[in-house]
């Protein structure tokens, strides 16, 4: 068994322009002051990285390596680039945000930056020695989610099969530099649950850089079995999010959330130790899976501080890390074993 990696930071929700979020320096080392040990960079954060550069030249990357006070660069995520590769024409307006400027209004030559982003982090990633990278699928399905009015027979398939086509490219990239994606299963994306996973898989051909990050939060939102995900899952696994989250039955609203804020949800995320998550099992499992990769908290909670909710949370996953055994626990009551032996305890001698 393998030992889980830990206890790292995502840090898109922690930059800013004041120190010490503002840049890769001052992040890591107020980081590093608080037990983590590796951090997860937001590829799109120009404070934190040239994304051009490190596309580009191995030396700007090991240079960037050594701005980090220590800690591992866990993965170059890209969630933003990736949720523009596809959007529903119904999204257009919101998702310009996310896009540079003189592209808003642009569809088209929005998601033809999103790809060329995605193929510049496959890049990075490889001169930084990273074998996987972080992303959201994008959704073209996402508003028939509730089939009402009905689906048309074939609607489904279609989805799938050109959010497949626009990922092709990244994914042949992928394949080229040795970098896996792990998708985020993420509400809002087409993949956001374990079938929309296979269904994409399958439409890509069961590419073999497709994989997946695993964040148990967006699962209680959704009421799915985060825990036997794992075993489901697990050759798939290669990303960990280490994320809390609560639903509260209400006679008022339900899953959807009735267009409330976060504070006012039934189900909504929280900081760790603070929600319903069951992280001893989770770990305990991904342990026993042999998951390799790294335990990263992203925090995101509407009723503690992010401050507070790194400090508590790099204490919390330094707690779950399991170190494996070096040898069984009966071994003392043991005998020698042999054929011979083993003949004889099975009267065939």
């Amino acid at each position: 068994m393998a030992q889980i990696k830990g206890p790292a930071l995502f840090l898109a929700q922690y930059a800013g322009e004041e120190a010490p979020f503002n840049t890769l320096e001052n992040i890591t080392a107020w980081a590093g002051s608080l037990g983590f040990v590796g951090v997860q960079l937001p590829s799109d954060n120009k404070n934190f990285i040239d994304l051009e550069k490190a596309a580009e030249s191995r030396d700007y990357c090991d240079e960037l390596k050594g701005r980090t006070n220590g800690l591992a660069i866990t993965e170059l995520a890209a969630h933003l680039q990736g949720q523009l590769v596809a959007v529903h024409p119904a999204f257009d307006v919101m998702f310009d945000a996310f896009a540079p400027k003189e592209l808003h209004g642009n569809p088209k030559g929005r998601a033809e930056w999103a790809v060329d982003q995605m193929i510049k982090v496959i890049k990075a990633s490889r001169n930084m020695d990273l074998d996987v990278a972080v992303t959201f699928s994008g959704a073209l399905l996402w508003h028939t989610f509730y089939p009402w009015p009905q689906r048309p027979k074939g609607l489904v398939d279609l989805g799938f099969s050109e959010l497949a086509r626009r990922w092709q490219p990244i994914l042949n990239a992928a394949e080229e530099y040795g970098v896996d994606l792990a998708y985020e299963i993420h509400p809002g994306e087409d993949l956001h649950d374990g079938v929309t996973f296979e269904r994409f898989l399958a439409a890509t051909g069961n590419h073999p850089r497709v994989k997946m990050l695993y964040d148990p939060s967006h699962f209680v939102l959704q009421q799915l079995d985060y825990v036997g995900y794992l075993d489901v899952y697990k050759d798939y696994i290669r990303v960990f999010h280490v994320k809390d989250a609560e639903f509260n039955p209400s006679p008022r609203s339900g899953v959807y959330g009735g267009y409330q804020d976060w504070l006012d949800r039934p189900g909504r995320f929280r900081s760790l130790g603070d929600g319903q998550v069951d992280f001893k099992k989770i770990f305990s499992k991904l342990t026993q899976n042999g998951y390799k990769g790294w335990a990263v908290l992203e925090w995101e909670d509407v009723l503690k501080d992010a401050v507070q909710g790194a400090r508590e949370g790099a204490v919390f996953i330094k707690e779950m890390l399991i170190e494996p055994p070096t040898k069984a626990f009966d071994d003392f009551a043991g005998g020698q074993a042999d054929e011979a032996t083993n003949r004889k305890i099975l009267g065939l001698v």
